[in-house]
């Protein structure tokens, strides 16, 4: 392959050699510089990866990308581009073969429910026989493979290195998480997905190595609208009109309190059975289906509503759709592992004040004889999540058992000793249980029927950080072979 097949879609300035060159890879890393590859610089917060160009050229690299003008070896090929991280993106996409235009490519962004409503879509196209390919905090998830990722949207190559293997798997369909540092970073620039779906905005992810301040974070959340053919919005959400008002996409709308959206719920009801636990609405205006959702709570009607008016656009058998949602599972996301007649078992990644809250409010909402709640906090971490957390818990679970989190480099029972310091003050009842496994053990052995038991603070995760170490835990795991063991 010559270097000038994978410029079509790049701005650039050549700065010297010939676009003529044989290349086959690009890279961003030094240390993977070798003959045939293109190396991408980058100006960096803590590196700066023209400072390597001599060592790369040494090792074989020929072909450079440069966003600033810096000194070149002789005998090399240099182009200059105004971004080098929307290059690596574009560049990337060549190398690769353009792999997301070989698929129905669907966008998910927001604060909250994003890894929900991914899932949710992901259930439904299983459900009708499609093959699905997603992208998301559970990582890259190609049929049964799952590989991990640093970032909930990886880096560009990554990216379309992981839409080519998609590809190559008979995946039709790919979903993914849009996350506002992914535009910031330029990781989808030149991607134009199918459909763009935004499912709420609140403050988050402002500081100083995200984003400056709110209005920043919602101009790059707003990007979707703006490299998509279709967008949906919440129409509920207060933003709505700032997200919405410059899109250049065709643009529809859901909801579930307003009227004249293109996708309205309605009749919510809040389900709890032996078998069943979760929510069911009618989905009413462009599209008419009533739905059961195997995931509690009324922002989970927002997310499965969300993921519904995507859906509709794709002529999908109705009856598919209703069975994919009301058999979904989200990996520790409101994840229901157990229900018996003595207790239900949810799993959930909450992890501060805030999710704690609206996860403890909306199982109230199903009227358990006890709601349980099982929770740690993170050490080396701030101490006031601890004391929020406390409280939460002591104000909305009628009993709480304080236990092991990712303790790091703490000891955990100082961790618990800050939890408790809080949920004193509340009058709440509770007990410590620093194992984490006989505390899950110990809220199912002493349910009582019609009780529901949260464990909270870890949701997916599979492993458990102590001084440093990361041993295998999964809080699912535990539950399943609590409830085996004692023939609940």
């Amino acid at each position: 392959m010559k270097f000038k097949d994978w410029l079509n879609d790049l701005k650039y300035e050549v700065l010297q050699g010939s676009l003529d060159e044989e290349v086959d890879e690009i890279v961003y890393d030094s240390r993977k510089a070798r003959e045939g590859a293109v190396f991408v610089c980058m100006k960096g917060t803590k590196v700066d990866s023209h400072e390597f160009i001599p060592a790369v050229a040494e090792a074989g690299s020929k072909v450079f990308v440069v966003e600033e003008r810096v000194p070149l070896p002789q005998g090399v090929t240099a182009i200059y581009v105004h971004n080098a991280r929307e290059a690596l993106a574009l560049l990337s996409a060549a190398r690769f073969g353009y792999p997301a235009e070989k698929m129905v490519t669907i966008g998910v962004t927001g604060t909250k429910g994003k890894t929900t409503t991914t899932h949710m879509i992901k259930a439904v196209l299983e459900a009708c026989g499609k093959k699905v390919g997603m992208i998301g905090t559970t990582g890259i998830v190609i049929g049964e493979t799952v590989t991990p990722t640093k970032n909930t949207t990886p880096e560009s190559y990554e990216l379309h290195e992981a839409f080519k293997s998609m590809v190559e798997a008979g995946c039709q369909y790919m979903v993914m998480e849009v996350s506002s540092q992914a535009y910031k970073m330029h990781r989808v620039a030149g991607i134009t997905f199918d459909y763009g779906l935004f499912t709420n905005i609140s403050p988050d992810h402002i500081g100083p190595d995200e984003h400056a301040d709110f209005e920043e974070y919602l101009f790059y959340k707003s990007r979707i609208f703006h490299t998509c053919k279709k967008g949906i919005m919440n129409q509920d959400d207060a933003h709505f009109e700032e997200v919405t008002k410059d899109a250049a996409c065709e643009l529809y709308s859901f909801s579930m309190d307003r009227e004249g959206t293109d996708f309205k719920a309605e009749n919510i009801h809040f389900v709890s059975q032996p078998d069943f636990v979760g929510i069911e609405f009618d989905v009413k205006g462009r599209y008419n289906l009533s739905v059961r959702v195997n995931i509690p709570g009324r922002f989970n009607v927002a997310n499965a509503l969300a993921a519904v008016s995507v859906l509709s656009f794709l002529d999908l058998p109705k009856d598919r759709v209703c069975h994919g949602l009301e058999h979904l599972s989200v990996n520790g996301r409101m994840e229901i592992v157990h229900t018996s007649d003595k207790c239900t078992v949810i799993v959930d990644y909450a992890h501060n004040a805030i999710s704690m809250e609206s996860l403890l409010s909306t199982l109230r909402d199903y009227h358990p004889k006890r709601l349980v709640c099982v929770f740690g906090c993170g050490g080396n971490r701030a101490k006031d999540r601890r004391y929020s957390m406390g409280d939460s818990a002591g104000r909305l679970a009628d009993f709480t058992i304080i236990t092991a989190d990712n303790s790091r480099f703490e000891k955990t029972e100082d961790i618990i000793a800050d939890i408790r310091s809080s949920i004193v003050k509340t009058g709440g009842e509770f007990i410590e249980i620093p194992d984490r496994r006989e505390a899950i053990r110990y809220s199912m052995e002493h349910a009582k029927p019609g009780d529901m038991i949260a464990i909270i603070g870890k949701g997916h995760e599979d492993y458990q950080e102590m001084n440093g170490v990361r041993h295998h835990f999964s809080d699912r795991e535990e539950v399943l072979e609590a409830a085996k063991d004692l023939n609940l």
